[in-house]
Formats: C-alpha cells, sequence, structure tokens
C-alpha cells in the first residue's frame, strides 16, 4: 500500500505548524529555554481565534438559552471531591517502559505486533573480560532482517558498560533463541525492544496548599483539576438554590484542565494543560436518552457554524462494552485532522451516577426537589464536553489552504490563506490607507480604524504595496479589508467621495461601500 496519502498529510501538518509559529497563532512554551514538553501559548492572533471560540460558545450555549446558566469553579481541587469521583485511586494509565530507549507507552495503545523475537541470556567482551547477564528480548518483525534484532541487542547491552570504551558493535551476545509470536504487544513497535510489565501512571498533578505543606501533611494534598465537571457536580445545589432552575437545565463552564500526559503528540492535540468547554445538563431519568440525542444534533450544528462542515465530523456511538460503566449512551464527535480522525467531544448520558458518588461521599443531600409533582430525586445528567484547544486546532486545519491565483500580468503564484468563519476569525477587517506617504489618506483611514475597533478587531496596515498587504491578511484569515484611497477623498469626483474599497478574503471580490454603511455591513457578516 502507498505511503503517498500519509506522507502528504505530514507534509501539510508541517505547514500547518510552520505557519501558526511564522504568524503567531501557536508557540512552543517556554521555547527559549528548550520548551516545557506538553505546554503550549497562544500568540497574537490565537488568542483572539481562541477567545472568539469561546465566547461564540458561551452565547450559544448559555447567552441565547434560558435552561442553562454558567459557573466558574477553581482550578485547585479538594482531594475528597477526586476521591469521591473517582480519579484518587482510578485515574491511571496503565504504563510501559522501552528497556532500549526508556520511552514511556501507553499499554493499551501498542498495536499488535507478529514476528520473531530473539531471546538473549546476556553479552560479553571476551577481549576486556567483562560480561553481564540480563535476560533481553528483542522482536524482528516479519520480513525484517533478524540482524537488526542483534544490533538492537547489543545496544541495549552497551548500557551496562559502566563508562567502558568498548564500542557495541564489539559485544559478543550470549544465549540466543528465537520464538514466533503473533499479535504481541510486548513490544516497542518504534525499535523492537523489549518493554517492561504494565503498571498503573496516575495521571494528576498533585501539589500542597497551606502552612502545613512543606511538613508532608497529608490533610496539605490537594490536585489540579483533571476535568472541569467536578466542581459543576459539587455545586449543583448552590447553584440550583440561587438561580431558581428547574428540570431540564444545565450548568456550563469553560477553564483549564491537566493531566499529565505521558506521550503528549500531535501538536496541541493532546496537551498536559487544556481547555474544556463543557456542560453538565440536568434532567429526569426518562428524559436521558432522548436529549443525548438532541445533544449530539446540537453540538453537529455548531461545529457547522464555526466552520467545520459535518461531512469532515465523524460520530461514533460508542458500543456496550466500550463506554464508561456508568453510561448509557455515549456519542465521539470526530474530526479529520492530517494526523487521522481523532475526537472533538463526548456527548455522554451519566444516569445519576455523579451527583450519587458526591451525596455519598459528602454526606449532603443532592437531592432535587420539584414543587409540582412534591417528590425528591437524584437527577440524572447528560453532559457534552468540548476540547478548545482540539476545536482551534480543528479550525485551523479546516481553514488552511493553498490555491494558484494569476495577477493581471498573467503571472501566477500560490496564494495561501486561512478560510476561517467570520464568525471566529482572529482579525475581523484589515484597514490601508492607499499609500502612507500621503497625510489625508493615513488620517481617513486611522478614522475608518476607530469607528470599527469597539465593535470587531481591526488590524491596521499602511507598510507595503496594497497587494502585499491582502496577502499578508489572506495568510491570517482575516475575512475583510478596506482600503482608503483618492476616491474616498473625493478626489475624482464627489460621487465616490467617503466612499471605501472593500475586498472579501474568499473571491477576493472589490465593491465600494459607504463608510456610513460600513459598520452594519460587516457587523451582519461576523455575527
Amino acid at each position: 500500500m502507498s505511503d503517498a496519502p500519509a506522507e502528504k498529510n505530514a507534509a501539510l501538518m508541517e505547514k500547518i505548524v510552520s505557519l501558526c509559529k511564522r504568524r503567531g497563532f501557536i508557540f512552543q512554551s517556554a521555547e527559549i529555554y528548550g520548551g516545557l514538553n506538553g505546554c503550549w501559548d497562544y500568540g497574537p492572533l490565537g488568542a483572539e481565534l481562541k477567545r472568539n471560540l469561546k465566547e461564540y460558545w458561551w452565547r450559544k450555549n448559555v447567552q441565547e438559552r434560558d435552561d442553562i446558566v454558567g459557573l466558574d469553579g477553581s482550578i485547585l481541587t479538594h482531594q475528597e471531591v477526586l476521591k469521591a469521583s473517582g480519579h484518587v485511586g482510578g485515574f491511571s494509565d496503565p504504563m510501559c517502559d522501552c528497556l532500549l530507549s526508556k520511552a514511556r507507552l501507553r499499554a493499551d495503545q501498542i498495536p499488535p505486533q507478529s514476528g520473531t523475537v530473539h531471546y538473549f541470556d546476556g553479552a560479553s567482551h571476551p577481549e576486556s573480560g567483562w560480561s553481564v547477564s540480563r535476560g533481553y528480548a528483542v522482536l524482528a518483525k516479519e520480513g525484517e532482517d533478524e540482524n537488526k534484532a542483534r544490533k538492537t541487542a547489543r545496544q541495549y547491552y552497551a548500557q551496562f558498560l559502566s563508562g567502558k570504551q568498548i564500542s557495541p558493535k564489539a559485544l559478543e551476545l550470549v544465549g540466543e533463541r528465537t520464538e514466533t509470536v503473533v499479535d504481541s504487544t510486548r513490544y516497542n513497535p518504534e525499535n523492537g525492544s523489549l518493554l517492561t510489565e504494565p503498571r498503573a501512571f496516575n495521571l494528576m498533578f498533585r501539589t500542597h496548599m497551606g502552612a502545613s505543606a512543606e511538613d508532608g501533611d497529608e490533610s496539605s494534598v490537594a490536585y489540579l483539576r483533571p476535568e472541569t465537571a467536578q466542581s459543576i457536580f459539587v455545586q449543583f445545589k448552590n447553584v440550583l438554590e440561587t438561580s431558581r432552575v428547574k428540570l431540564p437545565f444545565g450548568i456550563a463552564q469553560i477553564g483549564k484542565s491537566f493531566r499529565n500526559e505521558i506521550n503528549p503528540r500531535n501538536y496541541t492535540f493532546r496537551s498536559r494543560e487544556f481547555e474544556q468547554m463543557e456542560i453538565e445538563f440536568f434532567c429526569r431519568p426518562e428524559d436521558g436518552l432522548r436529549l443525548t440525542d438532541e445533544w449530539l444534533e446540537a453540538r453537529l450544528s455548531f461545529y457547522e457554524e464555526i466552520g467545520i462542515p459535518r461531512d469532515h465530523l465523524h460520530v461514533v456511538d460508542i458500543p456496550d462494552g466500550e463506554r464508561a460503566f456508568y453510561s448509557q449512551k455515549t456519542y465521539d464527535i470526530e474530526y479529520e485532522f492530517p494526523f487521522g480522525i481523532q475526537e472533538l467531544e463526548g456527548i455522554a448520558y451519566r444516569t445519576d451516577y455523579d451527583l450519587g458518588v458526591h451525596q455519598k461521599g459528602s454526606g449532603k443531600s443532592l437531592e432535587y426537589f420539584d414543587e409540582e409533582t412534591k417528590e425528591k430525586m437524584l437527577p440524572h445528567v447528560v453532559e457534552p464536553s468540548a476540547g478548545c484547544d482540539r476545536t482551534v486546532l480543528a479550525l485551523i486545519c479546516e481553514a488552511y489552504d493553498e490555491e494558484a491565483v494569476t495577477d493581471e500580468k498573467g503571472k501566477t503564484d500560490t496564494r495561501v490563506v486561512m478560510r476561517f468563519s467570520p464568525r471566529v476569525a482572529p482579525v475581523k477587517v484589515g484597514v490601508f490607507p492607499l499609500l502612507k506617504n500621503k497625510p489625508e489618506l493615513v488620517a481617513k483611514a486611522r478614522e475608518v480604524q476607530r469607528l470599527l475597533a469597539p465593535h470587531m478587531t481591526v488590524f491596521y496596515d499602511e507598510a507595503a504595496a496594497i497587494g502585499r498587504r491582502y496577502r499578508r491578511q489572506d495568510e491570517i484569515g482575516t475575512p475583510f479589508c478596506v482600503t482608503i484611497d483618492f476616491d474616498t477623498l473625493g478626489e475624482n469626483g464627489d460621487e465616490l467621495r467617503d466612499t471605501v474599497t472593500l475586498r472579501e478574503r474568499d473571491s477576493m471580490e472589490q465593491r465600494r461601500i459607504p463608510i456610513a454603511e460600513l459598520r452594519g455591513y460587516l457587523l451582519d457578516r461576523i455575527a
């Protein structure tokens, strides 16, 4: 099978990552110190893109609905909260270490491999008298040269030379024997080296707080929250009593979460610090399955509204046995990233599990009292939980485009354009004076900038030729550009006085529009 599609997608991802750095969307955290693995900083454009996404999500789910209210819970989380939820003692992944490279891998994500296993009892160097007795194994996959396995084994045993100036090539392997295996997950796919036995690795960041923190006092232990959901469940009763909401209703939250991912990968997709956009929608038990399906449709529509077509999304109905034990229904919404189809959001019907464990753990009633029926009940919950950073990355991947354009002289060039929906575009409009050395043009352009800036993000640019300025805005995804020229000043007659040239990013079409109509025209298209 050809590797061309994979190579093409890898090349595309490299272009996207390069543009994000070059244009100020995303930077590696602490880059000047070598970088902090699994952590990212959003630059000026990335911060605007992410803020626009969060504001639109909040607007659609809280501002425009009367059955969802907001919450902003603390990041530091009481250890008893996470004990009750099952995170303390249960929030871990099975991990293996590669005996050769020391890389750490998730045991449940190692692909099954078949081939010939070469076992060794140790290695020696007869000339110096050095030897080591330690069992080791290497998998030579089907079709691989068996000498590659021996080379890997020599590299492994060379780790025990303790500073001796001996080349791994000079080592003699001891007690070699072979065995054929099928679908084994005991070996590193990268180098064939044997892995350690799986063991649990806690994914939460633990810290201490208060005056007794340095004394190792267990009561000072707190955690950086691994998800935003728990503060919603813990504050359920307070929200219920202060907001006068009735079932069904939801509590929404956008906030940071932290997980000590062993293998952060795929750019910002899997990070150690990330942001979630989450709703816990409380309901009666008989409504849970219906509302789960309704939320699925609502979330698919949301992605379409921000510029991710439905045909680039995949809905996975998680089958029995693969869902969390408390879930009666779970959908995953996945997106076609260049590095593969990956999850953007989960929509889970969690029944009354969460309120139940916190009611039991705290000893406080979290029941809902229905004024009409006079009954008490523990509400069930449907949870649409979206990854903010993952959605930002999906927006960037979806927006990136290259097209061939021909200028008036017949010269063909490649235009890089980010086709963001105007709703989420980091900059809504670029404002340019035609020439920067004409004070009257600059003054009028600044006037237009001041007119628009209170209502949208405006980028003012007067450097370089107008065509180059357009291209710069295309590359950051600005949907509209406004040029102030001599017609704006009325130098070619009063007919076009106080009008500007409005250029649209995707079609590159230009039209004249009065300055007095400009704000309303743009606001209608970026809402």
